[in-house]
């Protein structure tokens, strides 16, 4: 996407609505551009790609972890990551917990949630996250901020399928909302859509959109 449409798409975009440039796989460079138009939101799913690219760019992007996440690797960006996206277990939250008092840091994550249709390894069901929102463990941890929830849409033509599955994250997001975090007001984000598909998710509630060929071109 060229510099003056950048600007136009942001533009386009309404004000409550962040987008994540979702940088994997492309260099500095590209990033760098849209750096320099004023984008500061820019996700990887990779750690070690993130790691790089947190030690070669500005230190004031805010860098979000969007891909599933292994509690091994927690530590490696620990110190910096603005957001992590994939929380699909209590396993994953206890270890982000540990990372986090050990940085001195709260790091914000999403609960990602399973609304495909399609089948698919991660994110949690509804009755899942529940569990982990009751559990003494989750009460008890002071270095984790759940700020929203997440979920991919399955990757089909189905426009109503697609919308369908936007409006379950969009419920999962009020009821959670309204049973967990009621007086919380850093829970407020529900991240859908992507470059296919985030004109319906805004249309259904996102908050954050996730778009990376449009904006970097094909992978």
């Amino acid at each position: 996407m060229k510099d003056l449409d950048f600007i136009e798409f942001i533009k386009e975009l309404p004000q409550n609505v962040t987008l994540v440039a979702v940088s994997k796989t492309k260099p500095a460079e590209d990033i760098q551009s849209k750096y320099k138009l004023g984008q500061r939101d820019f996700g990887e799913n990779k750690v070690q790609e993130l790691v790089d690219k947190y030690e070669n760019l500005p230190k004031d992007i805010r860098w979000h972890l969007i891909g599933h996440l292994q509690t091994n690797k927690v530590k490696y960006i620990a110190p910096f990551v603005h957001l992590v996206h994939a929380v699909d277990s209590l396993k994953l939250l206890k270890e982000i917990n540990k990372e986090a008092i050990k940085n001195n840091r709260v790091i914000s994550c999403f609960l990602q949630f399973h609304i495909a249709q399609e089948d698919s390894k991660y994110g949690l069901t509804f009755v899942e996250a529940q569990e982990i929102l009751e559990s003494k463990t989750f009460v008890e941890m002071r270095n984790i901020s759940i700020v929203g929830v997440m979920g991919m849409a399955s990757f089909v033509d189905d426009q109503d399928q697609i919308r369908d599955e936007f409006q379950t994250l969009d419920s999962y997001f009020n009821v959670i909302k309204s049973h967990y975090f009621k007086f919380n007001d850093n829970f407020k984000e529900i991240s859908m859509g992507m470059s296919g598909d985030y004109e319906l998710a805004i249309e259904q509630g996102s908050t954050m959109v996730r778009i990376g060929s449009k904006l970097f071109g094909a992978r």
